[in-house]
């Protein structure tokens, strides 16, 4: 960065902690990566010190601008690990009021063993009251219900009426609601 202002061509006025972050801003980028183990996260908190010293009211200058400088990326390393560390302590929180445990061991919030029995048992009738349709009805009631067509491609696809069609399913869902309250 030069220390004229970007597009103006002004000078901007000699801040001695701007100069001195300047100067040493790859060393800082340096001595942050070797905290965080990560280049980027060394970047963002370089660049985000160099907002705050461009941003702040300038002030006495300091006896020693370096180390107040590498105090600050050091204050800035530790405002965001804090930061870090509570939001992963709600996630925490979060993950444990959402869970079912029971004596201790956490518990799926999968059906009952006996709900899916059931639902499967209730499946296996539905397939064999399906499958003892008469062969018209059996089509035309797959091909709306289960394949999604609508009257008037069920019919096309059968070389029937929709009127055809509409009996077939209307006749098949009585069959099959019969059924499967019996």
């Amino acid at each position: 960065m030069s220390r004229r202002m970007a597009g103006r061509g002004e000078s901007a006025p000699r801040d001695p902690l701007l100069g001195v972050y300047l100067e040493r801003r790859a060393n800082l980028v340096r001595f942050l990566m070797t905290r965080t183990g990560s280049r980027a996260a060394a970047e963002d908190l370089a660049q985000e010190l160099y907002v705050r010293l461009a941003t702040r009211e300038p002030g006495p200058p300091p006896d020693n601008p370096a180390a107040l400088i590498y105090r600050a990326a050091l204050n800035l390393l530790l405002d965001r690990a804090r930061g870090e560390s509570r939001s992963a302590a709600r996630d925490a929180a979060w993950r444990e009021a959402a869970r079912t445990s029971l004596g201790g061991e956490e518990v799926a919030d999968d059906p009952a063993a006996d709900d899916v029995v059931a639902s499967r048992q209730r499946l296996r009738q539905l397939v064999d009251a399906v499958a003892d349709l008469p062969p018209q009805m059996q089509r035309a009631f797959r091909l709306h219900k289960l394949e999604g067509l609508s009257h008037a491609d069920t019919a096309r696809a059968m070389g029937l009426s929709v009127k055809s069609v509409e009996k077939h399913v209307s006749a098949a869902l009585k069959a099959l609601t019969a059924r499967l309250q019996a």
